[in-house]
């Protein structure tokens, strides 16, 4: 528990039902769903196409989505992978004769075809209770009318202005005089507003296929992007079924890839050696170590996370007990590689994180993303569509998995979790922050299992992140100076995080006394609440 005499924030306790996410808009729609009749799928889609609204560099329409849900609280999951692809004429070949080498982020080719209104679709046909006409009205809404720029929306809006500016279609909407909109002014998305009512009539069809399709797809062709109208709307998601590991006495789920919630599953199991000691999560001793184990897991993301549909993704030995044990033996305790060893396998920018329980304790971890802050930063001139910049994360490089190649999907960052016990889901839990999120999963639950902290603590304390394939640190300004010094120390190059890193919500469920506990990350403008 926290002092209550230090600024700060106590978790939040509620019987019925909790939404946690990073805006408080949206939290705020999603107990008025709840409160409707619908389930927390339903919530959960609410809350999200909020925040495509009030956090539009954050996600949007025009990006991905994943999803974790749990039914009356089973442990036995449904997995939802709502990534889109490349465009069918995207090959490998092409890009080669073309001369490109790397995806650039503010080009057609970073694009993706999105697929977050398919998910959110699909999801609430299959599982959801109310229409989705229902659950995007809060979110329309807020388009039309306007609402007003929170504070660390600003900031993220600022960083942006230069690119911003090279899009006449995004400059447009959120420019101002030169400037982006300050802190408490409000804000309007019309054209965005007329694209989510067409949804919110008409499904993914609306999306996908005839003028709002036509408007995103002519735009990506004439920056010269590859790019069909056949691409878009034969766009779909599919169910999976979720991979998992043990942690201490609990049951860690994630997406499979093409997602990193793998390297999040390894790195808990790198730690789970490590002895738990209470009270040290910013010991000098455990950073070295986490540090190190991040570096060496990220190592593991870079050569072969990617679409399984392509490629051969050795996800059993990822996961190995055999493999996490020579991870471990590879860490010098009192100092940083130099180099990282290779180990042989077997042959053959921004996002928003959203939790919410509902009163019959339907489980929804979910996560939608476009990527770095406003994506791509192109946007569809009629529809008010951001496009995402997924595509930067594909290399160039024939015969790795991860090659950028036709109707394939690219290696993801966003990674839902959900901690599990015997035959229940007990926590809802969730991490923003690009490539910081493997990393932040296995902070955020090794400071609350490990370390005693509440959900609120373990998401409030000081982080840090080794930046994958370069030999700094990233570390936040709180982070003690002492502790900084030490590491560096230990050869680690120890710089300042750019931004906050990450962002973070979490619900845990206590079924013996059905109270529901959760958590928002002070980094974010957000909270949790409940009812």
């Amino acid at each position: 528990m926290r002092c209550l005499e230090a600024p700060g924030r106590s978790p939040v306790h509620s019987t019925h039902g909790m939404a946690a996410t990073s805006h408080p808009l949206a939290s705020n729609a999603a107990l008025e769903l709840l409160r409707l009749g619908g389930n927390a799928l339903d919530a959960a889609i609410g809350a999200c196409a909020v925040q495509c609204v009030v956090e539009p560099h954050s996600t949007g329409i025009g990006g991905d989505c994943f999803c974790l849900y749990a039914p009356e609280g089973s442990s036995q999951l449904v997995a939802y992978n709502g990534s889109g692809q490349t465009p069918a004429a995207a090959t490998t070949e092409w890009y080669q004769a073309q001369g490109i080498t790397t995806i650039e982020r503010q080009t057609p080719h970073s694009v993706t075809v999105p697929g977050a209104v398919n998910a959110w679709h699909q999801l609430n046909q299959d599982h959801g209770k109310l229409s989705l006409a229902e659950i995007l009205a809060p979110a329309i809404g807020y388009a039309r009318d306007g609402y007003p720029i929170s504070s660390r929306v600003s900031v993220d809006f600022a960083r942006q202005i230069d690119l911003l500016r090279r899009d006449k279609n995004a400059a447009s909407v959120f420019m101002v005089d030169g400037a982006t909109p300050a802190v408490g002014s409000m804000h309007r998305q019309p054209a965005l507003a007329a694209t989510l009512q067409a949804i919110a009539a008409n499904g993914r069809d609306a999306f996908y296929k005839g003028e709002i399709a036509s408007d995103m797809v002519d735009y990506l062709n004439e920056l010269g992007g590859l790019h069909t109208l056949n691409d878009f709307a034969s766009v779909s998601g599919e169910y999976v079924t979720p991979i998992s590991t043990g942690f201490r006495d609990y049951q860690v789920f994630q997406i499979p890839p093409n997602g990193q919630g793998v390297i999040a599953l390894q790195l808990l199991n790198i730690v789970s050696g490590f002895a738990a000691d209470e009270g040290q999560a910013l010991s000098v001793d455990r950073l070295h170590r986490e540090i190190e184990a991040g570096r060496l897991a990220y190592q593991d993301r870079s050569l072969y996370v990617a679409d399984q549909r392509h490629a051969d993704v050795p996800v059993d030995w990822l996961l190995s007990a055999e493999h996490a044990q020579e991870m471990r033996d590879a860490i010098d305790p009192s100092r940083a590689l130099a180099e990282l060893p290779q180990f042989t396998s077997p042959r053959h920018e921004s996002t928003v994180y959203i939790s919410v329980v509902d009163k019959d304790r339907n489980t929804c971890s979910f996560i939608n993303s476009i990527f770095h802050s406003f994506g791509s930063v192109q946007m569809a001139p009629k529809s008010g569509v951001m496009l995402h910049n997924r595509g930067e994360s594909f290399v160039v490089e024939p015969g790795h998995p991860n090659c950028i190649d036709a109707a394939k999907r690219p290696m993801h960052t966003i990674i839902p979790g959900m901690v599990a016990k015997g035959d229940r889901a007990v926590m809802p839990y969730g991490v923003m922050g690009g490539d910081y999120q493997s990393y932040g999963h296995m902070q955020f639950l090794t400071r609350y299992f490990d370390f005693g902290m509440d959900i609120q603590e373990a998401q409030d304390m000081p982080r840090l992140f080794p930046i994958p394939g370069s030999r700094d640190v990233e570390a936040e300004s709180t982070l003690p100076a002492a502790v900084v010094e030490a590491l560096r120390a230990r050869g680690h190059n120890i710089v300042p995080a750019a931004i906050p890193l990450g962002g973070s919500q979490a619900i845990w469920i206590d079924w013996d006394n059905g109270v529901l506990t959760g958590g928002s990350d002070p980094r974010k403008d957000g909270c949790a609440i409940g009812y």
